[in-house]
């Protein structure tokens, strides 16, 4: 049968496999057969998974047996540092090319045990480092609203799949805006967390601190069904944190937000006036909007460049040829060590392990990581100043549009500037998500635009409720 993959939901998909409309397996070959169509073109997965018919089975057994969860038979994509034992997790690094899963991370686990079916690896920059998967060891993923464009990054590929129709939701990582920069320029929304309340364990490392596991998907409703899933404690993850006291009732009929006017400098015009006209609907519909001042904001992008490459440096240490990863051989063990970084790494992972090195190296370690992390307790102090009468940040996710690939690439201080808005959520640890606020145009294309959210530490519930409220208006 025919299943219109365009308007379907978690929800509604449910509902479909429960009465009985369409099976497991018919739903399952639908997104297969959009991969097969697209996947050539787009470059979305790396992989497919090689048990996705033992997964259709369990799934369809399940509803046959009435334990079937809301999540149950929904297909579903992985980016390409997440474990899956048995499966594929390179995190698109040629150093990491054959490598094969032995464990299965925390979120997955947990969605497996739903019954979710996972249909293989998505497209990424390597090891998380970018703002447009141009830096795939594999090629580059494109947005599938403009072929010619990019679909943002880290986790491009993870966006791409659901907007694209090869996935119905996704899971990505967002280390500095790598869940909510390419969700906004794909059209999707996408859900960063509170540091701690979504377990780490089984995603490839790029920065400790930083770095939070999130969903992709079509609405905020159903964003909601797959934290509901994914957030928690987790033994495995000692920086996860019990996610039951966040469960309270903290939504509110009217919300009071924010907006750093001093901080949106460099918007594109066109992004600006989607911008205020979202804002004004907030306004219409009663929510209370202030223009303020958060002066250190503008110090999230030279704080994330220092302390995001400082541990870029120390997390990809192991990828040694000996340990972990390709080896190439050498001569003897320092010449075999140079050429496995060397021909292992791409340029932009060995541009932030080299920056990394170079910020934590004595002399230079107390001029610039010990004044970032300084600089990071100001942010946090003036944010939550704020959060004692204003419940969230409002900001555009991004400031331009999909950009058009090697637009960026080759000047690395503007693709860095593509997470302004986005990083300070990661250096305090808050939730943030992006929401889809309609388009614009760009050289004869209509581009999608994304408005953030960012709410207090463990507000995760309320980040939900608002964007659902706005998605509704």
């Amino acid at each position: 049968m025919s299943i219109n993959l365009e308007t379907l939901t978690i929800t509604k998909a449910h509902k479909g496999l429960k009465a009985g409309d369409f099976s497991v397996k018919e739903l399952v070959d639908e997104y297969l057969l959009v991969i097969k169509e697209k996947n050539t073109e787009l470059n979305v997965y790396l992989n497919l998974h090689t048990d996705i018919d033992q997964q259709v089975e369990r799934a369809q057994q399940m509803f046959v047996d009435g334990t079937a969860t809301e999540l149950t038979g929904i297909p579903c994509a992985l980016k390409a540092n997440l474990m899956r034992k048995g499966q594929v997790a390179n995190a698109s690094s040629k150093i990491l090319e054959n490598y094969t899963a032995t464990y299965t991370a925390t979120v997955v686990k947990r969605l497996e045990d739903q019954g979710v079916v996972f249909l293989g690896a998505t497209n990424m920059d390597e090891f998380a480092m970018g703002s447009s998967t141009e830096n795939s060891a594999f090629g580059p993923t494109k947005n599938p609203h403009d072929t010619e464009r990019v679909p943002g990054g880290s986790s491009g590929g993870s966006a791409a799949a659901v907007s694209a129709h090869m996935a119905l939701f996704s899971l990505g990582t967002d280390t500095g805006g790598s869940i909510r920069q390419p969700a906004a320029l794909c059209g999707n929304v996408g859900f960063k967390t509170t540091y701690g309340g979504v377990s780490r364990y089984g995603a490839i490392a790029m920065g400790s601190s930083l770095d939070q596991i999130g969903p992709f998907a079509k609405s905020a409703q159903d964003t909601r069904i797959i934290w509901d899933v994914i957030k928690g404690q987790d033994k495995h993850d000692m920086t996860t944190l019990d996610t039951a006291r966040w469960d309270k009732d903290v939504t509110k009929q009217v919300y009071s937000l924010a907006i750093p006017n001093d901080f949106l400098h460099g918007v594109q015009p066109d992004v600006l006036a989607k911008f205020e006209t979202a804002v004004s609907k907030l306004e219409d519909a009663g929510h209370t909007v202030t223009r303020v001042s958060i002066p250190a904001l503008q110090y999230g992008l030279p704080v994330y460049y220092v302390v995001m490459p400082a541990e870029v440096s120390s997390n990809l240490a192991r990828y040694d040829g000996i340990r972990y990863g390709s080896k190439v051989p050498g001569s003897n063990l320092l010449e075999e060590y140079i050429s496995t970084k060397s021909q292992g790494f791409g340029a932009e992972s060995k541009r932030r392990i080299m920056l990394g090195t170079y910020v934590l190296s004595a002399g230079y370690a107390d001029k610039f990581y010990t004044q970032a992390l300084a600089l990071k307790e100001k942010m946090k102090q003036e944010l939550e100043e704020l959060y004692k009468t204003h419940d969230f940040v409002l900001t555009p996710t991004t400031p331009t549009p999909a950009f058009k690939f090697g637009e960026k690439s080759a000047d690395p201080l503007q693709m860095y500037l593509e997470d302004i808005f986005t990083v300070s959520a990661n250096i305090v640890g808050i939730p943030a998500i992006s929401m889809p606020m309609g388009t614009v145009e760009s050289s004869g294309s209509r581009l999608p635009v994304g408005l953030q959210f960012m709410g207090r530490y463990g507000d995760d519930s309320a980040v939900l409720d608002i964007a659902e409220k706005f998605e509704q208006l």
